[in-house]
């Protein structure tokens, strides 16, 4: 039996953790801005960790079941109430048929992972579930939930029992401000010695124009660009270059002004030069965060970036033996 939706939030997508192989043909990778909130959530209600679910960013949906379910949500601290009352984040808690799911004012963080047993059974395109809503791919006909929307469920989870948690030190807090680790990429050349010092050491602002494509910062000094001839099929703006791959996490600087990090919808190319990549284990990090947090951009190289990778899959496999 399906849930109703009677009311969508600002902006909630159907997500699992996305469609890889496609990056080449300009179909980014897509999924869930925070992966390791949506993997726990699949873990606390039984659900294989790739399992769709849904995203809700700042406002949360009205959900009303039509059969007994598992729920869990995880990375904002957005507050679900079942039929009012008020059930905890990062635990498995259940809903009845014929009970709404709603949510309270969001606390911390921006995005929630909504995930329910048996995952949601939308139709997969290229793989994956996750809405795509640039390429029409995924979710409810390739866009976010609108009121009136049936989500179908699947029969894929395993039988839990209620009230299986997450260690409160395991749960990432967002925060009032943050810190980007950022590995200097093959253009760092063109910018000025002093140019790189600063981006650096200045603290910058989430900018309102953030979302799944990408993350504008700004409040930093403006960046200086090494004099050169434009090359051929670059634009004349210093921060142009001629076409090229984007990497996921990218930091493009469009005229030197504000940095934008790539994010999970991003395309795979263009014609602006990238001056590192946000390394991966902070990612998640981007995607909870509000507009006007400060953030610092920290320069690492490739041993630390590794070292956070392995950090993170030890934490999440913690997180499953403590589960198991």
């Amino acid at each position: 039996m399906p849930i109703n939706v009677k009311n969508a939030g600002l902006a909630t997508t159907v997500q699992d953790l996305g469609r890889p192989g496609y990056y080449h043909l300009g179909i980014p990778i897509g999924g869930a801005m925070d992966r390791f909130a949506m993997r726990v959530a699949n873990m606390l209600v039984g659900n294989d960790e790739g399992a769709a679910g849904l995203e809700a960013v700042f406002m949360g949906p009205e959900l009303e079941f039509t059969e007994d379910a598992m729920v869990a949500v995880t990375g904002a601290d957005l507050p679900p109430k079942v039929d009012g009352e008020e059930r905890d984040t990062w635990t498995a808690f259940s809903v009845r048929a014929g009970q709404v799911l709603s949510f309270d004012f969001l606390r911390d963080g921006a995005r929630a992972t909504i995930a329910i047993s048996g995952g949601l059974a939308t139709t997969p395109m290229l793989g994956s579930r996750s809405t795509y809503a640039i390429g029409a791919l995924g979710g409810v006909d390739g866009r976010a939930i609108q009121a009136g929307d049936v989500l179908p469920i699947g029969t894929d989870g395993r039988a839990v029992a209620e009230g299986r948690t997450v260690a409160a030190a395991d749960r990432p807090v967002a925060g009032r401000s943050a810190e980007l680790r950022v590995i200097p990429g093959l253009y760092w050349h063109r910018l000025t010695e002093q140019a790189g010092t600063n981006f650096f050491d200045d603290t910058w602002k989430v900018a309102p124009e953030a979302d799944r494509m990408g993350y504008r910062f700004q409040g930093g000094r403006p960046i200086d660009f090494v004099d050169r001839e434009p090359p051929f099929g670059a634009g004349s703006d210093p921060s142009n270059i001629t076409d090229a791959c984007y990497p996921y996490g990218s930091v493009q600087v469009p005229s030197g002004t504000e940095p934008i990090v790539l994010h999970r919808d991003a395309v795979s190319g263009g014609g602006y030069f990238m001056l590192g990549t946000v390394i991966s284990a902070d990612m998640d990090r981007i995607g909870q965060l509000q507009p006007h947090i400060e953030t610092k951009f920290v320069k690492v190289n490739m041993h630390t970036a590794l070292a956070a990778r392995r950090e993170r899959r030890a934490r999440l496999e913690g997180i499953r033996a403590g589960l198991a």
